[in-house]
């Protein structure tokens, strides 16, 4: 009798991790394009500069 209790329905903190998990990814793959972006002008800069000094 004492193990007979039902097993606590824990959908929502599965739905409320994977939201989060998801989240969290999606933000960080933005701040890598946005990196990746500025590094993208920044060396098209340097390179100006540098056809600049020849």
């Amino acid at each position: 009798m004492l193990f007979q209790a039902t097993t606590p329905d824990t959908s929502a903190y599965m739905i409320a991790g994977y939201t989060v998990f998801f989240s969290v990814t999606f933000i960080y793959l933005i701040s890598i394009f946005t990196r990746w972006r500025s590094l993208k002008q920044d060396l098209s800069l340097l390179e100006e500069l540098e056809e600049e000094q020849k």
